[in-house]
């Protein structure tokens, strides 16, 4: 249920902003830009689950790394001390 809010709320946020820039950047034939804009806030409320995903696993991989890391420093640190 969450999931489906989100998607709505984000692509009629693309919607409306394509929609808003393309009324100042040319108020005369807007037709194309309705399709456009409908069209690119569709994919947009479809895939935004894959783009958080991507970023949240990247994001777990630094920090994951980062502990390696931190661990395998303080491992080196003992050996030359004893």
């Amino acid at each position: 249920m969450i999931q489906r809010f989100l998607g709505v709320s984000i692509g009629a946020l693309i919607t409306f902003l394509i929609l808003w820039f393309s009324t100042v950047t040319n108020p005369v034939d807007l037709m194309p830009w309705y399709v456009a804009a409908a069209v690119i806030g569709a994919i947009a409320s479809f895939l935004w689950p894959v783009v958080i995903g991507f970023w949240l696993g990247r994001r777990a991989r630094a920090r994951r790394d980062e502990s390696i890391q931190k661990e395998v420093d303080r491992q080196l640190a003992e050996q030359n001390k004893g």
